[in-house]
Formats: C-alpha cells, sequence, structure tokens
C-alpha cells in the first residue's frame, strides 16, 4: 500500500514559496527606501495644469529651485535665502553655462512670493525660469 495518495514514493512536490516571499518583501523595502531619494527639490503642491509643453519634458537635468508654503527656499534639496540662491545659481550656472532652471512653488503661493525667487535667479544669471505644474491626467 502506497502513501500519498497514489504518488509513487509519497514523495510530495511542493514549492517552497518562503524564500520568493523573502525576496519580494526585500525588494519592496529597498523601493520604499530609494524612492524618496529620487524626488529633487522639496515636496510642494504643484499648481495643476492640462497640458505641460513639449519642450519641458525634455529639459534634461534642470536645476530645480523650491518654494515652500512657508516661504522656505530651496536649491535642490538644500535650504538658502535669497542671496544664496542667487549665489547658487550663479556657481551652477558657471558649472554649466546654459542650464534650465525649475521653479517649483507650492500652489498656495502669491505671484509675489514666487516673482521675489524667479528675480533671485535672474540675478544669479539665470535667462529663464520654467514653472513646475502637476499634469492632470485625463
Amino acid at each position: 500500500m502506497a502513501f500519498g495518495g497514489g504518488s509513487k514514493g509519497g514523495v510530495k512536490n511542493d514549492i517552497n514559496i518562503t524564500p520568493l516571499v523573502d525576496v519580494v518583501l526585500v525588494l519592496l523595502i529597498i523601493f520604499m527606501v530609494i524612492t524618496p531619494m529620487l524626488q529633487r527639490g522639496k515636496a510642494v503642491n504643484l499648481p495643476k495644469a492640462q497640458k505641460q509643453s513639449e519642450e519641458e519634458k525634455k529639459a534634461a537635468d534642470p536645476l530645480v529651485l523650491s518654494i515652500t508654503v512657508d516661504k522656505q527656499l530651496f536649491v535642490e534639496s538644500n535650504g538658502v535665502d535669497e542671496t544664496g540662491m542667487e549665489q547658487e545659481v550663479a556657481r551652477e550656472l558657471q558649472k554649466t553655462p546654459g542650464r534650465k532652471i525649475l521653479l517649483k512653488g507650492d500652489e498656495r503661493l502669491t505671484v509675489a512670493d514666487v516673482r521675489k525667487v524667479m528675480q533671485a535667479a535672474q540675478r544669479g544669471g539665470a535667462h529663464g525660469v520654467s514653472l513646475g505644474i502637476e499634469e492632470l491626467k485625463k
């Protein structure tokens, strides 16, 4: 009489999924840790718009300036004041002339607040500043 419900030799051929679950959990943890590091600039609530121009989508590696709702200024992720922003923009444009500037401003800011940052970037040597938006999905 054979054990195992008719299989030969009583050997079970079950797949052990424990290693698979371990690998998936490790990958999940890695993505959870790395994803926040991929965001450039400071996290702000960007204004929403219907369509982004193709030129802005193609812009390669812009310098990201951010202004938060409490009017703190950042160049990439480094906190600066208005004078520091001018100096950072000038330094970056000296390294890479013609580099695009992207301004991420919180949607709750006034135009005057955003204008001050744009003027600081221009005093630093920027010829134009693109405004960051969150594209609305259709």
